[in-house]
């Protein structure tokens, strides 16, 4: 494939800039990053010569561009996989996320991704960081995602993630009477001892928090309103683990080998212990529109396995005088799944 050629030359009221903020400004469908990283290889020439990305320029050059295809979405395949599209327009698409499929390609899983099912359904998308993927579900999480179709949208919902302007609405099913609404405020970062894994980490951790509601109270659960403030790997799951309210079906951040089960019907039990992913679900996405600025919402039901899940919750008697509060029933799991499937943490580029 031959790359794309671009040619312009810089306005005088443009001069006393950077060279990469010059060019970010006159081609907006580029990331900052993406053109520090051309300017840098050589594919960025500033009348005929090759410049560094700080360099200031005085307005007037005349700027050669080859346009770089993106590296990483060059490498992966296009699949025929389904996406339940929620919405789609010119830029943007929304979809709602089955569990099991992983958003992108990682160790273990190279193939069979959202990745792959976008290259094959936007064909276009393969010239996109990422194919347009903005943001991350983990592999066994429900729920609602923004797709960008171009590069302009995909820097200014960036930009949103990044100022909190996306919101996030997640349901969860989790183990104990939880009784007050709450922030948890709790810095997340890898966990001290097993490294493919999260934890509240006072030391390194970055800023994390989560808001959430109870919307009902069980004998053993309790189902909660989630919303996201920032968007951490594993967020949720490892703040209802700090929270001593540990997701139902939770592999990694979940019950482990403790499990407090006489006050459990056998129907509760095999409906709780054998539920097959973490009971959590993303069923609302705001955000702004990349081009019209009008603020749009969508918002999903629960998938069929949760809706059974608190079918069977529902019908369970709650034990009077009793309080279930899980802590300190945690069993440490060396090998544990590895975090592939994440939210995005974006970092400012500039």
């Amino acid at each position: 494939m031959v790359p794309e050629k671009k040619e312009f030359k810089v306005p005088i009221e443009l001069g006393g800039h950077r060279i990469d903020s010059v060019i970010q400004s006159l081609l907006p469908e580029y990331s900052r990053t993406r053109i520090q990283k051309w300017i840098k290889e050589g594919y960025v020439k500033v009348d005929s010569l090759s410049i560094n990305p700080k360099k200031k320029i005085l307005g007037g050059e005349w700027i050669e561009i080859q346009i770089q295809p993106e590296e990483q979405s060059q490498q992966f395949e296009p699949e025929n996989i389904p996406l339940d599209i929620i919405f789609e327009d010119d830029h943007i698409l929304v979809i709602n996320k089955p569990s099991g499929l992983v958003v992108h390609p990682a160790a273990g899983n190279w193939s069979g991704t959202l990745l792959n099912g976008l290259l094959h359904y936007l064909p276009f998308s393969k010239g996109l960081p990422r194919a347009g993927i903005v943001h991350r579900l983990d592999k066994n999480t429900t729920g609602l995602m923004v797709i960008a179709k171009d590069e302009v949208s995909q820097n200014h919902l960036v930009r949103q993630l990044q100022s909190k302007k996306v919101k996030r609405e997640y349901r969860a099913i989790v183990w104990g009477q939880v009784w007050k609404n709450k922030s948890i405020s709790q810095p997340i970062g890898r966990h001290p001892r097993v490294r493919v894994k999260m934890a509240v980490n006072k030391i390194n951790g970055k800023d994390s928090i989560t808001h959430y509601e109870v919307l009902e109270r069980f004998g053993m659960n309790s189902y909660l309103r989630c919303n996201l403030e920032t968007g951490r790997t594993h967020q949720i799951r490892v703040h209802m683990q700090f929270n001593e309210s540990p997701i139902v079906g939770d592999p990694v951040y979940g019950l482990k080998k403790i499990i407090p089960t006489k006050s459990m019907s056998p129907n509760l039990k095999k409906a709780t212990l054998e539920f097959d992913r973490q009971a959590l679900h993303a069923i609302a996405l705001g955000l702004i529109h990349p081009f019209t600025h009008e603020p749009m919402r969508w918002e999903v039901d629960l998938p069929a396995d949760m809706k059974s899940l608190l079918d069977i919750i529902r019908k369970e008697a709650i034990p009077e005088k009793e309080v279930f509060k899980f802590d300190n029933m945690y069993v440490e799991d060396p090998i544990s799944e590895e975090p592939e499937e994440v939210d995005f943490d974006f970092e400012d580029d500039n």
